[in-house]
């Protein structure tokens, strides 16, 4: 007869010591601070390595696409306006 193995609580709590999650890693888009995974392309605004490889207009109905194309260029206003002002810029002012 075959002798049962016995599964205690601290055998069970050991194998289990791996089984916890852990945080996703994100990085913000470059362009429009948006969390997205390493290695891939920003789904917001199609970036990825400081060029557009994804037309995410493309895929949107018009009335969908100007209102994207209104945010896109509200976030780079914000972005001008957050950039501190260097001599050259003061000048043309």
């Amino acid at each position: 007869m075959v002798i049962r193995m016995r599964s205690t609580r601290s055998h069970t709590r050991t194998r289990r010591a791996h089984h916890a999650l852990r945080e996703g890693r994100f990085l913000s888009c470059p362009k429009c601070k948006e969390p997205v995974l390493p290695h891939t392309a920003c789904l917001n605004c199609g970036i990825y390595k400081g060029k557009e490889v994804i037309d995410v207009l493309k895929k949107l109905t018009k009335k969908e696409r100007k209102q994207k194309e209104k945010e896109l260029k509200a976030q780079e206003e914000e972005k001008r306006e957050k950039k501190p002002l260097d001599a050259v810029e003061l000048s043309k002012k």
